[in-house]
């Protein structure tokens, strides 16, 4: 899965995005095959409304996109699908030229990003507070209350591995002996300036540093072999992952605890344009039905049926909106 920290690309027209009508009550994803729903007992809320919605280009961004537009449908809107914008920029600027009215987005991209803030705010819900304040006046975007997943950096560890090394958290993967501390990042997370090095600071085990981290035990190398080379531990014990991707729940790694709160949270939110949200303020209720039942764990497993088992998102959209009864 690529990050929603780092697909900040160079703005596209959304003219060239493929789109797709929900007209009422049903949604034509990528592979054509309808989906007709509607609410339990026929519920039409946004009986007349008009709506865009789109996404950023990744699985979790598109997944999101095909979930709310599949509901909002339901509930009786007409939802123009423009899921799979590629970049984050473009999807962004969709939504602030007023070509589209809602948008999944992160907490920490908004800091980070769209703010070029560098504090680090631990707190999930101040930290969203001040992304909300600062949208809202600048831009007349509403960030409404965020779901229950952050899908940030983390290190994990094969199950066989944190058991027998002992470790459930940082702090004791810092605690190890030198010749344990073995990390696989890529070379972006290597480079960051709130990525590897500074973690390793943060944790008390400089890089480079025969007490510490020595670079010898430090492979860099692609993001997606990061993985399977934690998973089966060679060439080392923790590789860098995010928290909501497919192949944690896969592989079966042990996600270790940022205990010292290192990690900027990265919660998911969805983002409409204030006019809209003025005109139909029931979509917070709606849109809020559907942001507390996501978790780290469900977006690793609806992740995970896009990426590893290759199932159409609109159709893993649609099948956990019915299996949670908010369509039929």
């Amino acid at each position: 899965m690529s990050s929603p920290r780092t697909r900040l690309a160079t703005a596209v027209s959304v003219v060239a995005v493929t789109l797709s009508m929900l007209t009422g009550c049903g949604l034509v994803s990528s592979s054509g095959t309808f989906h007709d729903a509607s609410l339990p007992g026929g519920e039409r809320p946004l009986d007349g409304a008009r709506l865009t919605v789109t996404s950023k280009s990744f699985t979790e961004g598109v997944l999101l996109g095909k979930i709310t537009a599949t509901y909002l449908a339901a509930a009786g809107a007409e939802v123009t699908d423009l899921t799979g914008a590629p970049g984050s920029a473009s999807s962004r600027q969709a939504q602030l030229n007023g070509d589209a009215d809602i948008l999944w987005e992160y907490t920490g991209t908004g800091w980070v990003n769209y703010h070029n803030r560098t504090e680090t705010i631990a707190d999930p819900q101040q930290l969203w507070q001040q992304v909300h304040d600062i949208e809202k006046r600048d831009y007349d975007l509403e960030w409404l209350p965020p779901a229950n997943f952050n899908d940030t950096y983390a290190f994990g560890a094969s199950t066989p591995t944190a058991e027998r090394l002992g470790v459930t958290s940082l702090s004791e993967v810092a605690a190890l002996p030198v010749a344990d501390r073995t990390f696989c990042v890529d070379d972006e997370f290597f480079s960051r300036s709130d990525g590897f090095l500074p973690m390793l600071q943060k944790y008390g085990i400089p890089y480079n540093d025969p007490n510490g981290v020595p670079a010898g035990n430090v492979t860099r190398m692609d993001a997606g072999v990061v993985y399977t080379a934690t998973a089966d531990s060679a060439p080392c014990n923790f590789g860098m992952i995010y928290t909501t991707d497919g192949r944690v729940k896969n592989l079966n790694l042990v996600v270790l605890d940022d205990d010292l709160k290192f990690f900027l949270p990265y919660s998911g939110t969805a983002v409409v344009r204030g006019a809209i949200i003025e005109q139909y303020p029931q979509l917070r209720d709606l849109i809020g039905t559907i942001s507390e039942r996501l978790t780290d764990d469900l977006m690793q497993e609806l992740n995970g049926r896009v990426d590893i088992d290759g199932e159409d998102p609109a159709d893993v959209a649609y099948d956990w909106l019915r299996s949670e009864q908010l369509i039929e």
